[in-house]
């Protein structure tokens, strides 16, 4: 595979004392960060690397079975840390990043300052959603349109929100492989929040694009398979959980179950934005919240 360097194109930028690793969803590459890294490299060594299956990696490199599971990637993230020898880090993860950055923590602890999860969630939450997504899928926007009119609902099984079915996802799944590209078209907008008019919008449909389809596929199936609620206990690491006040994949109810379940301190901040990638879609509000956790620490009551 060469050096992990290469095989994740990892940058790293300024030269403060504080390390800060950004780590991104699915659909996304490190440039979904670029305005937030910024305002971090004149204070800050900021490490920057791409996932693996990422449009910007290598796909020879993407290996099916290791990331059918998350701690595919958590192997690879404490790869980078040993690689660039950091001894411990201010851990920034959106999405699939966030949990990534928790399995990692309960692995190497002594790695971690502190994990910043923007939109997080142990286990793919929506029920109703799925319906929203199978019209998307099919290219049927108007389906799309009003299902929004209407709202979502959530439905709480056990201590839980929500959880598709496999029958759910096999369809999902379905939709996506018969065309990629118009599966894009449709799910871009709805997890941004916007338009395909819409910047971010086209940002994220332009780094979606760039995925190799078949990998694509593994990976939203990973996404929508996970479950890590018996992992959060275990995370001893302070934990800092952003969470956009309108967002399709994560609803606000997920922060708090991560709040009340993770094994070491934990804060919550809902922030008024709309979608599941609000470092893109509304920088001008998440950008000085990261930047205020990223800076202060929890606070014991």
């Amino acid at each position: 595979m060469g050096t992990v360097q290469e095989a994740h194109n990892v940058r790293v930028l300024g030269a403060g004392e504080t390390t800060i690793v950004l780590g991104h969803g699915f659909g996304t590459d490190q440039s979904v960060w670029k305005h937030l890294v910024p305002h971090l490299v004149d204070q800050y060594k900021v490490i920057l690397y791409d996932n693996m299956g990422a449009g910007t990696t290598n796909p020879d490199y993407f290996d099916f079975d290791r990331y059918a599971t998350l701690e595919g990637y958590a192997y690879d993230l404490i790869a980078i840390l040993e690689e660039f020898n950091v001894d411990k880090c201010v851990y920034v993860g959106h999405s699939l990043s966030s949990m990534t950055g928790v399995i990692a923590s309960i692995f190497r602890p002594d790695l971690f300052h502190k994990l910043i999860m923007i939109s997080a969630s142990p286990r793919l939450v929506i029920t109703e959603a799925s319906t929203c997504l199978l019209f998307c899928l099919k290219g049927d926007l108007n389906s799309v349109k009003r299902f929004f009119l209407f709202g979502f609902r959530f439905v709480n099984t056990d201590d839980y929100y929500g959880g598709f079915e496999q029958e759910d996802i096999e369809q999902l799944c379905s939709a996506m492989e018969t065309n990629y590209k118009s599966w894009i078209s449709g799910f871009a907008p709805l997890v941004v929040g916007g338009d395909m008019d819409s910047v971010a919008v086209q940002e994220f449909s332009r780094t979606l694009f760039n995925m190799r389809p078949d990998i694509a596929l593994s990976v939203f199936r990973t996404i929508f398979t996970f479950d890590l609620r018996h992992f959060l206990g275990r995370v001893t690491v302070p934990c800092h959980i952003i969470q956009s006040s309108r967002d399709l994949a994560v609803p606000v109810a997920v922060a708090e179950y991560l709040h009340q379940n993770l094994g070491g301190k934990s804060i919550v901040e809902v922030i008024s934005t709309e979608g599941h990638l609000p470092q893109l879609s509304a920088p001008e509000i998440t950008v000085p919240v990261l930047l205020r956790h990223i800076q202060n620490d929890i606070v014991d009551a």
